[in-house]
């Protein structure tokens, strides 16, 4: 999968308590081994967050 855009997506967050960023997708075995092995290399969750919508939703 591209990190860079984990980066830009609206699922990505960060976690104080952890001091790292994560997916808040809550995805089991079977859809991660999708994600990774698929041939199109693309997280069919994407969502689109640009800064200002980002901003917004904290």
């Amino acid at each position: 999968m591209d990190q860079c855009l984990c980066e830009t997506c609206w699922h990505y967050d960060y976690d104080e308590e952890y001091d790292e960023y994560y997916c808040m997708m809550d995805l089991d075995e079977d859809e991660v081994y999708r994600i990774f092995v698929s041939r199109q290399s693309r997280c069919p969750f994407y969502r689109q967050g640009d800064d200002y919508t980002l901003a917004r939703r904290q």
